[in-house]
């Protein structure tokens, strides 16, 4: 296994929660980038993609993720950092990227207001659409997939631990 665990899907595909639940499982520190980016920017991830556009906000990700340095470490991106070839190339080469698979069904569900989530919609696409759009580059990058679908957290949680292991 690579130094760190790199989460990568959808929003509320689960990425925070189980990243948090992971790292204390594996006994590693935890990172959101999201929360990177709000520290470092003052404001809510919505607040700057409201003010500024998503082109900010991306590029904001980008130089959050790239600038991550860390060491035995479960780290959540956000679920628009497959936006960047250098931050994922950057997450790449310091842990094993772990996709968390969910159906649109489901996203849909438990996103119930995606207008307060900071979740990048570009060029007015909705959530569907993003969907899409996003899974190929969620699988390019993943260098393993796990279905966080109607399973409990806690069957997820064994199932990353399960895969993880052979690394």
């Amino acid at each position: 296994m690579k130094d760190n665990i790199i989460l990568i899907g959808m929003p509320g595909a689960g990425k925070s929660t189980l990243g948090v639940l992971l790292a204390k499982a594996l006994g590693m520190g935890f990172l959101d980038t999201d929360i990177v980016i709000q520290q470092r920017e003052g404001r809510v991830l919505q607040d700057i993609i409201d003010r500024d556009g998503v082109d900010v906000f991306l590029n904001c990700e980008q130089r959050a993720i790239c600038s991550v340095d860390v060491y035995s470490c479960v780290v959540a991106t956000g679920g628009s950092a497959v936006y960047s070839d250098e931050a994922m190339h950057h997450l790449s080469r310091n842990g094993t990227i772990v996709f968390l698979r969910a159906p649109y069904e489901e996203i849909s569900r438990r996103l119930r207001d995606i207008s307060t989530r900071g979740v990048v919609l570009k060029n007015g696409a909705d959530l569907r659409q993003t969907y899409d759009e996003r899974a190929p580059l969620y699988e390019k990058y993943a260098d393993i997939t796990v279905d966080c679908s109607e399973e409990s957290m806690e069957s997820s949680l064994n199932e990353i631990i399960k895969k993880l292991r052979p690394l």
